[in-house]
């Protein structure tokens, strides 16, 4: 904390400890928790070599959605990631909201964790007078089922209707 920190990716070690300093400090943290699904299948890979950390790799797994409970009823800012274009193909966003209401999250404030909440903390411009046309629409509205995400009936970006 005393570097300036001002996000953590995954979030995993968190603790009773650490995640009153994360919310003191206004550290946020994106959870990845897609990416930590796959902590299971990396630790029985790793199992044979390295024991310890397979047990440690299934003990984070096994907390993950109380951890990022925790961490967002602290009042730390959560925002979605899913550690794509690795190990893991991209377009996996609304697999990581869905994670991300599993773990305890409101549907609200997880899309917001996807789409205006992200952008506000990264520094781009919401929906407001003059800002890009950037927009997904869908049949149904994602605050009540998230699930809809994987199903887009159009994107808009910059004004341009790309499907």
């Amino acid at each position: 904390m005393a570097a300036g920190i001002d996000c953590v990716e995954h979030a995993t070690g968190l603790t009773a400890e650490t995640v009153p300093l994360f919310a003191e400090h206004a550290v946020a943290i994106v959870p990845t928790l897609v990416n930590i699904g796959t902590f299971p299948g990396l630790a029985a890979g790793g199992e044979a070599k390295f024991p310890r950390w397979a047990d440690h790799m299934r003990r984070l797994h096994a907390r993950r959605y109380a951890t990022v409970r925790d961490a967002f009823d602290a009042g730390i800012a959560v925002y979605a990631g899913s550690d794509a274009g690795g190990g893991l193909p991209h377009g996996l966003i609304a697999a990581e909201v869905a994670e991300l209401v599993r773990a305890g999250l409101p549907a609200t404030a997880a899309l917001s964790a996807a789409t205006w909440g992200a952008r506000a903390w990264l520094g781009r411009l919401g929906l407001a007078e003059g800002a890009p046309a950037d927009l997904v629409v869908y049949a149904e509205d994602p605050r009540q089922e998230v699930a809809v995400l994987t199903d887009p009936r159009h994107v808009v970006l910059r004004g341009t209707v790309l499907s």
